[in-house]
């Protein structure tokens, strides 16, 4: 593929991403516009509240001024100012997932540092039009995170897209110096250093896989409170779907905020407020209807959850031995399972400790101001929590070895 078809294709892969990040918003807002509204008011007001929720799902932080009728509503005076800081993670997750597809289609023309750089310079000069064209006195992005988060999401989703067309392809398809930088290591460090990685990463995935299933649980066993909520809104058809897809926006948060909840510091709705294993403590809620499903008061047995980050680890271990056992091969092994089990737990640590933080913020004035959990607290507690399941996985895995040799020799002695 030539140089400047391969221009053309990156550019419009990002263009396409972007669209597709804002359509979705908009879309609801303007079915609402000209079915509730009668397309009375004017649609770029729709356009630009559109595209607040498309940066505030990046993580951009956009100041609100209060109207009348807003405030009243809340109780505060006219005029106040509201900051809202918390990241709807649904679009920056869906931003992820294309960049990861736009990376895979980019490194297929052949000129994957052309594409990768013309991708990525495209769709920040998009997030920046679309941040300046939402800029209005009532609510006001920020410029420069609307221009770089977006951009930086996308950048590591279109870097795991051709990292992961690279390795489908084998290391011989494109020259990389960083592999072969890689490979002079010394090849017990280099296994060392992958299982860490390979542990923390998948003592994360097996806990986020764990919340998820137990959000889910939660939202179930709450279905009944859901729904009085739901009805007591009075949103009907339109406003149930609005306010639905909203909730999904979230839903990536709810599971970080479980993990959280596992690991045992916990999260936060609201200033003063906290749910953990120990117990749950919170004021007065708004009307969200998830949050309807949320357990009160004390749960007799909620510590039990703390084991969940322990086994994570000791399988996520478990699943990396193999491969480090290999490249020791009759060395020893105790120091090099030692330096992999500290390692791995403080990057699974780090790791779900920046999801945290990514997953935090604030949602209005006053109490909600902070939401979400305490990343430091999490990485902390997930990080020591993961190095007795990984410590564990390292030292269980030899077991059934040992099993297998001490039977065999007793199956010798018996033949003699």
């Amino acid at each position: 593929m030539s140089r400047r078809i391969t221009l053309l294709f990156s550019a419009f892969e990002a263009l396409l991403v972007a669209a597709i990040g804002v359509a979705i918003p908009l879309l609801p807002a303007t079915i609402l516009w000209a079915a509730q509204f009668g397309f009375a008011p004017d649609w770029v007001g729709f356009w630009r509240a559109s595209v607040d929720i498309w940066l505030i799902g990046h993580g951009v932080d956009v100041r609100f001024t209060l109207d009348e009728a807003t405030a009243a509503a809340i109780g505060a005076p006219a005029g106040t100012v509201v900051l809202v800081t918390i990241a709807a993670l649904g679009f920056a997750l869906l931003t992820l997932l294309l960049g990861v597809r736009a990376g895979a289609r980019v490194a297929e023309t052949g000129h994957r540092l052309l594409g990768e750089s013309t991708a990525f310079l495209v769709f920040a000069a998009v997030s920046f039009a679309v941040s300046f064209s939402a800029v209005h006195a009532d609510a006001r992005p920020s410029l420069v995170q609307g221009t770089l988060l977006p951009a930086a999401i996308f950048g590591a989703g279109l870097l795991l897209g051709v990292l992961r067309a690279g390795a489908e392809r084998g290391p011989d398809a494109n020259g990389s110096s960083l592999r072969d930088w890689i490979a002079d290591w010394n090849p017990r460090v280099r296994a060392g250093i992958v299982a860490a990685l390979r542990a923390g990463t998948a003592s994360v995935a097996l806990l986020l896989l764990a919340s998820a299933i137990a959000t889910t649980v939660v939202i179930i066993a709450g279905y009944a409170q859901v729904i009085r909520l739901y009805e007591s809104l009075h949103g009907e058809v339109l406003g149930g779907a609005v306010l639905t897809a909203g909730q999904l926006a979230f839903a990536p948060n709810l599971v970080i905020w479980a993990a959280s909840w596992f690991a045992g510091p916990g999260f936060a709705l609201g200033v003063g407020s906290q749910v953990s294993p120990l117990g749950t403590m919170v004021g007065p809620l708004p009307a969200v209807p998830v949050l309807g499903a949320l357990p009160s008061g004390d749960l007799a047995f909620g510590f039990v959850g703390l084991i969940v980050p322990i086994i994570a680890g000791a399988l996520a271990a478990a699943a990396a031995r193999p491969a480090l056992v290999r490249a020791l091969d009759d060395g020893p092994r105790a120091r090099w399972f030692a330096l992999a089990t500290v390692g791995g737990a403080a990057f699974g640590g780090l790791l779900l400790g920046l999801l945290a933080a990514a997953s935090a913020g604030g949602l209005g004035p006053g109490r909600f101001s902070q939401l979400g959990p305490d990343p430091v607290a999490v990485g902390v507690a997930a990080a020591l929590e993961f190095a007795v399941g990984i410590a564990l996985g390292f030292a269980t895995g030899a077991l059934p070895g040992r099993l297998r040799r001490d039977r065999g020799g007793e199956r010798a002695a018996s033949d003699r």
